[in-house]
């Protein structure tokens, strides 16, 4: 008996070796170096810490091993799971239930017939009755007020749909405020474990408010990047002998993995998601402000003859952008209304799988470029995507339809152009790029966004929003305000790359407008000097609609 004590008492002095046991049971590859460094972490950590490691390392079940070690040392204790999602937060005290439930050293921690045993709110057997379960899951967004714990773990709590906009992120940091109602006195901790998923992330806002945070990344960073981090490094990583650019975590992810991901996430999304960087650089890093743009209601016929800019918050309307980026009202809209001059449709078009074919209907009145409609349908090639399309090009009466030619050779144009027919006559073609997309895309928006000549319906705007809560990478205004110069900045780009397909044609067409008005006003002043100089020679020319008196 005496070696199997001792083999418990080694167990709980350190919770690395209950990882590692615990790993070993369920059949997992033994702990990497990092997952021992978060486990000692998590043990001799403070009381209000942020644990921020790249995405895949293993951190929920790291700390779902932490809670059952815990309880393994005292049964006493109450934890309370929050995470974004009720969901989450079930699948968290399931997995920790189960180590339980399957380990036999830890048999005598099973609830008995007479204690609370679902997967969501169970108790330990030795654990004394109490109004409060063992461990309780429950989501951000449940009755938080009213439980008590221990120790809190906030997995993942911060999610892409709570931290879009800078109301949403208000009101998340509004709600885990409530933890510090919730846990213990003077014993309490609590423990944050997530990705941030925006530049302004709530875990920022945590460590001005007295909790430390720690990063791994899942690179070696940069010596600019380890200057943003400071002291919130991991000081393993620093132990590490690797260059630049290596994987922390090889066993883990190696390089190739990583530069798949990277493809994948987007450059910005792998800076967040893998390398927990929120630094943004500055303000050239994100160039497309939402607070450039003008946002009124359009009529589909006709636009205002005058649009004063002016930053006047437009509040009803959601901003995904970064921190301080809203969307604005004009000053002023004139009364007269005057028929657009041209009208145009740009259609990008996706392959199969996931991707989404982007369009956009832009039309132009007096140096403006007013965007009618913008968004993305599932399907290339497929009948309804293509009578879809038809039918709003139908609705705007476009004078012209291009469409990006970057697969098939054309044949895309090929078969819409009977569907475009059957619905609507107006010119189309395709159009090529050879230019990098992002920089691209970047350097027809910017100039004209600056200039505030580019005028967004507002319900198209709302609609871009509602359509896309569930996925907000597919927003127009979400790919407009994260796009970089960096090749591959975001995972996803169709809307504001067709976006800026419609701008540029009007770029273009007002270039040539702007050219050929200049051309005729040189040959206007030529002939006006030629009447001048024959009305000095010749007295009696007089006539101005002769060039020689007969």
């Amino acid at each position: 008996m005496k070696p199997q004590v001792d083999q418990l008492e080694l167990i709980k002095s350190d919770f690395r070796n209950f990882l590692y046991i615990a790993w070993k049971h369920l059949a997992l590859p033994p702990p990497t170096p990092i997952q021992y460094d978060i486990a000692e972490y998590l043990q001799n950590g403070p009381k209000r810490l942020i644990i921020q490691a790249f995405r895949g390392v293993g951190k929920s079940w790291i700390t779902s091993a932490f809670v059952v070690w815990k309880l393994l040392c005292d049964p006493q204790l109450k934890f309370l799971v929050v995470s974004a999602s009720k969901q989450r937060a079930d699948d968290f005290s399931t997995f920790t239930k189960r180590i339980i439930n399957e380990m036999p050293i830890l048999q005598h921690l099973k609830a008995r017939e007479d204690q609370r045993n679902s997967n969501v709110a169970f108790d330990v057997a030795p654990s004394r009755a109490s109004h409060a379960p063992t461990v309780k899951s429950i989501g951000i967004t449940g009755q938080i007020v009213g439980s008590r714990a221990h120790i809190i773990i906030a997995d993942d709590v911060e999610v892409l749909s709570n931290a879009l906009t800078q109301v949403m992120r208000d009101k998340l940091g509004e709600v885990v405020k409530e933890f510090d109602a919730v846990v213990m006195p003077k014993v309490g901790r609590i423990v944050y474990l997530g990705t941030p998923q925006v530049e302004e992330s709530l875990y920022a806002g945590l460590q001005n408010r007295g909790y430390e945070c720690r990063i791994w990344p899942s690179q070696m960073p940069s010596d600019k990047l380890k200057e943003f981090y400071g002291p919130r490094l991991a000081p393993f990583i620093n132990t590490l002998k690797k260059g630049i650019g290596e994987p922390t975590d090889p066993l883990r992810f190696d390089s190739l993995d990583l530069s798949e991901r990277e493809a994948s996430y987007g450059k910005s999304g792998f800076a967040l998601q893998f390398m927990l960087d929120t630094s943004g650089e500055d303000d050239q890093r994100y160039p497309l402000k939402l607070s450039d743009l003008l946002v009124i209601p359009l009529d589909t016929v006709q636009g205002p003859g005058r649009v004063q800019y002016a930053k006047d918050k437009l509040m009803d309307l959601p901003a995904v952008g970064l921190t301080g980026d809203y969307f604005y009202q004009p000053f002023e809209v004139s009364n007269d209304y005057y028929d657009y001059t041209g009208a145009a449709m740009h259609i990008d078009p996706s392959g199969r799988g996931s991707d989404e074919t982007g369009y956009v209907v832009t039309k132009v009145l007096n140096g403006k470029i007013f965007v009618l409609a913008v968004g993305g349908l599932k399907g290339g090639y497929d009948k309804r995507t293509l009578n879809e399309l038809a039918k709003i090009a139908l609705a705007h009466k476009v004078n012209v339809v291009e469409i990006e030619a970057n697969f098939g050779d054309g044949m895309y144009t090929e078969i819409f152009k009977p569907v475009l027919f059957k619905y609507h006559q107006c010119h189309i073609e395709e159009i090529k790029h050879s230019k990098q997309k992002e920089a691209r895309i970047i350097d027809v928006l910017e100039p004209i966004m600056n200039q505030h000549r580019l005028v967004i319906d507002l319900d198209e705007a709302k609609k871009d929003y509602e359509e896309n809560k569930e996925a907000p990478r597919r927003q127009l205004f979400y790919q407009m305000t994260r796009l970089t110069r960096d090749k591959g900045s975001l995972q996803y780009d169709d809307r504001v790359d067709v976006l800026a397909m419609g701008v540029n044609y009007w770029v273009e067409q007002m270039a040539a407008d702007e050219n050929l008005a200049y051309k005729d006003r040189q040959e206007y002043e030529l002939e006006e000097n030629i009447r001048s100089f024959m009305a000095h020679v010749d007295k009696s020319y007089e006539d101005e609609n002769v060039w020689v008196k007969v």
